[in-house]
């Protein structure tokens, strides 16, 4: 019998979830043990990643223009990046950075490889496929912010305002998932999707995320 749209989800999100030792950054800051510098870079790497993504979701909405379902994901995930692009400033802000330093940064491309990616999927991969490989990828990432939003406050001292953006990825997005399922149902009915396709995005995008983390881990202020 043919797997539902929730359990190829839940299937697929388990199947992909990363290997607990693939992040060494968070667990450093976790603890309070990560350099302010190393966050604000992570701001800094972030105010590439979020337009990037926005404009990539953008462009999936208009292939997917005869895949209703999976235009509302993906116009809904555009909307996110831009709510998230402005709870970014904040932590920015609270991270030391300035106008200045935004324009001169120049970004690490181990860090960017993961839009560089999101954008490849949004040029050549379906509209379903990519939403069952986003999907899974987004629970990790969810799981790391919920972890950086505490640090933040507890060892960091930073005010509810500057976790903000961790505090938006963090939280439970019930009309996103349902609007997932959607999507997902939909290309299982009408033959648009690939599970086998849709696990090698995830696995890339995995991947990729691990490389944004361990990239960042490997700045020189690191102990």
């Amino acid at each position: 019998m043919a797997p539902t749209a929730a359990e190829l989800l839940e299937n697929t999100t388990a199947q992909l979830a990363p290997d607990p030792h693939a992040n060494p950054l968070v667990p450093l800051i976790a603890r309070g043990e990560a350099p302010r510098d190393t966050l604000a870079t992570l701001a800094l790497e972030q105010q590439w990643v979020i337009p990037a993504d926005r404009a990539a979701f953008l462009h999936l909405a208009r292939r997917a223009a005869e895949e209703p379902e999976a235009a509302a994901y993906f116009e809904m995930l555009a909307e996110g990046e831009s709510l998230a692009r402005e709870r970014l400033r904040p932590f920015a802000s609270a991270c030391g950075i300035d106008e200045a330093r935004s324009r001169a940064y120049v970004p690490l491309p181990g860090c960017q490889a993961y839009p560089a990616y999101v954008a490849w999927l949004a040029l050549n991969a379906s509209p379903a496929d990519t939403v069952l490989a986003i999907t899974a990828n987004f629970s990790a990432w969810g799981g790391y912010c919920a972890q950086i939003a505490r640090a933040l406050r507890v060892h960091y001292g930073f005010k509810d305002e500057a976790c903000a953006f961790f505090d938006f990825f963090a939280r439970p997005a019930p009309e996103l998932d349902r609007t997932a399922r959607a999507a997902v149902q939909a290309g299982l009915d009408e033959g648009t999707l690939s599970e086998e396709r849709a696990h090698a995005y995830g696995r890339l995008l995995q991947s990729y995320e691990a490389m944004f983390w361990s990239t960042l881990s490997t700045l020189p202020s690191l102990p």
